[in-house]
């Protein structure tokens, strides 16, 4: 059974950019300490302040990084999609958590301990150069986030939300229907904006024949039109 579960890692491991380069054998080290974690929707993987042990990557699925207010109001820092990794700033701080982790799918995780990525930087500095490549772009989208936040009005948050929702034939179509991954709660919390604020906005643009809301299914007659009002 161990054996099947460090051959079910590896081959997940090897699929997974950050690791991407690394040898058959460094990848065999790395996979006999990595564990599969596995969270039904709405499970909480880790709360604020709890120990970092290492980092997760997620294999399928969806997680929502945030945290919660004294007030009891949630702001969602971050959502994760399959392929992305979380909590290796933390891990290099050796600090607890200042976030909680929450899937918002049924989803599939690896913990990646922190000793062995330690050994493995020791041994492999073009695995140093990928671990800090991927720290800076967290750092970038941050600070693009703080520039949203600060610069952007709710209205061209939106937008810009859901033209980045798009895939890139998209862009210039006419009538696309996109479909909310997430529940428009989150996407308000993410976006920095109440649920009542988000919800406005929605029917503004609504109203202005920008877009037609239809449940979690947001028709855009016309993208090009659409992107215009986000300058």
């Amino acid at each position: 059974m161990r054996d099947h579960q460090a051959i079910s890692i590896e081959s997940l491991l090897s699929h997974v950019p950050l690791f991407d380069g690394l040898a058959p054998e460094e990848i065999t080290r790395l996979a006999k300490c990595t564990q599969e974690v596995r969270a039904e929707k709405g499970e909480m993987l880790f709360h604020r302040g709890d120990p970092c042990s290492g980092f997760h990557v997620l294999v399928y699925g969806q997680v929502k990084l945030g945290f919660t207010s004294a007030q009891g109001n949630e702001k969602v820092v971050e959502i994760v999609q399959e392929g992305q990794s979380f909590g290796e700033a933390i891990m290099f701080m050796d600090k607890p958590y200042i976030v909680f982790a929450q899937a918002l799918k049924d989803s599939l995780l690896l913990h990646v301990p922190k000793a062995v990525i330690f050994e493995e930087l020791e041994r492999d500095h073009g695995f140093a150069r990928k671990m800090l490549a991927g720290l800076a772009m967290r750092l970038h989208q941050l600070m693009t986030d703080v520039e949203a936040y600060s610069l952007h009005s709710g209205k061209q948050r939106i937008i810009g939300y859901l033209i980045g929702e798009l895939d890139e034939k998209h862009l210039t179509a006419s009538d696309v229907v996109l479909e909310l991954p997430i529940s428009k709660g989150v996407i308000a919390s993410r976006l920095n904006l109440t649920q009542e604020h988000f919800s406005r906005i929605l029917h503004e643009l609504s109203e202005l024949g920008l877009i037609v809301v239809e449940g979690k299914k947001i028709r855009i007659p016309n993208v090009a039109r659409l992107n215009l009002h986000q300058l």
